[in-house]
């Protein structure tokens, strides 16, 4: 069986109260991040094919709005409208991920107590 969209993207939009002691994505513009990347789709032609999800967090806010593509696992940190558009040519329509927006899930506190022994 065939699946319903090649790729989905999951766009962190989540919010928190103000006096959280972590930062969020919702406030680093998680929501204009989204729409800058279902404008993309559509430009190149990929809304058919690639779902852009708002997502609530993914454990990634310490190194800021973080987009995560499925199925193939890769995230990304997003600092601008360019990087958007990078992803979106390299990326999802010619297949390229784009190294330089990748995220180093290491120096996440999730990943630091998931993964560190003891």
């Amino acid at each position: 069986m065939q699946p319903l969209w090649q790729n989905h993207l999951f766009i962190c939009c989540n919010q928190r109260d103000s006096d959280h002691p972590r930062c969020c994505c919702g406030d680093a513009r998680g929501s204009e991040i989204r729409s800058w990347f279902k404008e993309d789709l559509k430009k190149y032609g990929l809304l058919k094919t690639v779902r852009a999800n708002r997502s609530g967090c993914l454990e990634a806010c310490e190194a800021g709005p973080a987009v995560v593509v499925y199925p193939d696992g890769i995230w990304y940190k997003i600092e601008a409208r360019e990087d958007v558009t990078e992803i979106v040519k390299s990326h999802l329509k010619n297949g390229t991920p784009v190294q330089r927006l990748m995220l180093d899930l290491t120096v996440l506190p999730a990943w630091k107590a998931q993964f560190s022994k003891g």
